[in-house]
């Protein structure tokens, strides 16, 4: 890995917040190696490996090899990594035995879940069991399911932020719920296979992020308004700007992530997120900022007395049970998202 990385600060920062032993000399298989958390996964992972003479390994499942290498030649190119193709619900077994599995692979979009949620459903079931069944056969003794925050359903008015005990769910009668039911049917396979198996499943139930490699193209706010500021605004909100959400940045979310698979209790689900919650229109005053202030466009006025949308988690039990904490700062992760985004566009 070379030390040009321009990620190379963040990389030192997970390195030094993570106890990475867990790993020395075993493999690891990893789906959803490609894409926002993926990336990270497999940076943080080989830089470490590299760092600390883990003697470890990653095997990554991955629907584009040829596309992540063109993207991320210094990834591919390194000795410890495997990429192989296929589809996380059919995938063949890789040979020998993987001692930890993180099971990233999920579409996260917007699009396909309200187009085709019978795929969205199908993708994120079948591809959990696929990858639990793996993950017996393969002989682990630990597995990642990164969830996500929708479970829980609609937060509700007055809950500023929402804890693992809350028991809420989607709407079972609304097909725009398949994300969220998939995950939810994710958390109870791997509930059913650590009672029946004896794999430890950790559960990271995912809010909000932001972080070079996000995508700006998507249905993510953040993502949206660093676009907008690099092409010199103005930074549209469609919206009245009134709901609340809370952005962890991606060097924390993997110290989080790593941690929990680590270290985290089995079919113990954790918040994964920062409870630093932030308005819509306050995010895009953020994004403003950055580099000096553009034009922020508020789409609709808010209507009077109404209780603001959240997604907010609260992140006690991380905190509490694990010591984990949000070190990058919202501002200063737009900022980094921002920049190397910039930096690829002249590259």
């Amino acid at each position: 890995m070379n030390e040009a990385n321009p990620l190379a600060a963040d990389l030192a920062l997970i390195l030094d917040r993570v106890d990475w032993e867990d790993l020395r000399g075993q493999r690891i298989f990893i789906t959803g190696g490609t894409g926002f958390f993926g990336t990270w996964l497999i940076e943080s992972f080989l830089w470490a490996n590299a760092r600390l003479h883990l003697g470890a390994s990653a095997t990554v499942l991955t629907r584009d090899a040829a596309g992540f290498a063109n993207r991320s030649p210094h990834l591919a190119a390194d000795d410890a990594l495997t990429l192989v193709e296929g589809d996380v619900r059919t995938f063949a077994y890789p040979a020998g035995s993987f001692s930890h599995v993180i099971h990233a692979a999920t579409p996260a979009s917007a699009a396909l879940n309200a187009q085709d949620p019978l795929t969205m459903l199908d993708t994120i079931v079948e591809g959990t069991r696929r990858v639990l069944d793996f993950s017996v056969a393969c002989g682990a003794r630990k597995l990642l399911l990164t969830s996500s925050g929708a479970v829980y359903g609609k937060q509700p008015a007055g809950m500023t932020h929402i804890p693992e005990t809350y028991q809420g769910m989607p709407d079972t009668t609304n097909p725009a719920s398949a994300y969220a039911e998939g995950k939810r049917m994710a958390e109870l396979l791997c509930a059913i296979y650590h009672r029946r198996h004896g794999v430890e499943t950790k559960i990271a139930r995912c809010f909000a992020f932001t972080g070079p490699g996000l995508p700006l193209d998507a249905h993510f706010a953040a993502g949206n308004f660093v676009r907008d500021r690099l092409r010199g605004g103005p930074i549209r909100v469609n919206g009245d700007g009134t709901a609340r959400r809370s952005y962890l940045y991606a060097a924390d979310l993997m110290i989080w992530l790593w941690t929990i698979l680590f270290r985290g209790d089995s079919c113990r689900p954790y918040n994964v997120g920062s409870d630093q919650d932030v308005s819509i229109a306050e995010l895009a005053a953020l994004a403003s900022a950055i580099g000096g202030n553009v034009p922020v466009q508020i789409a609709k006025q808010p209507v009077a007395g109404a209780e603001p949308e959240r997604y907010v988690p609260d992140v006690r039990r991380a905190r509490v049970e694990l010591g984990l904490g949000q070190i990058v700062s919202l501002a200063e992760g737009l900022r980094r998202t921002a920049n190397r985004a910039a930096e690829k566009v002249t590259a």
